[in-house]
């Protein structure tokens, strides 16, 4: 994948707004929710500087995230963030498909935590799982 297919996908999800809190060079992908006209704070669930070497930073429920860097050299701590809910991701070498699937668990569990209304008006698929 390379950084304009990473932007993309990261911005294919609902709500999903690209920023630059930080500097003019770091990616900073977050959920943006907005109810009834007021706007809440977003939520960050990815930042990349979408530079050589492609790197990345998401989100990871703490057991899997130590799973992910077990099984694949690729994957650490990310730096900068909190190493317990955060993989810092090397995407040389790394299967497409579990780089998409990692980037929609960040997301997913972003958005899990916003109010039911907010999941509602994104629409997220994560309602329909939990009821």
């Amino acid at each position: 994948m390379d950084a304009a297919s990473l932007r993309e996908f990261c911005l294919s999800f609902p709500g999903a707004v690209e920023e630059f809190p930080f500097d003019p060079e770091l990616s900073v992908f977050k959920v943006a929710s907005a109810v009834d006209g007021a706007r809440h704070p977003a939520k960050m669930f990815a930042a990349s500087r979408l530079d050589v070497p492609l790197q990345i930073s998401l989100k990871c429920e703490p057991d899997l995230a130590l799973q992910l860097r077990a099984a694949h050299p690729q994957i650490t701590g990310a730096w900068h963030m909190n190493k317990k809910h955060w993989n810092g991701v090397l995407l040389d070498g790394l299967p497409e498909d579990l780089l998409r699937d990692m980037i929609e668990d960040s997301y997913d569990l972003v958005v899990s935590t916003l109010s039911r209304r907010q999941q509602e008006q994104l629409g997220w698929k994560g309602l329909v799982e939990r009821g």
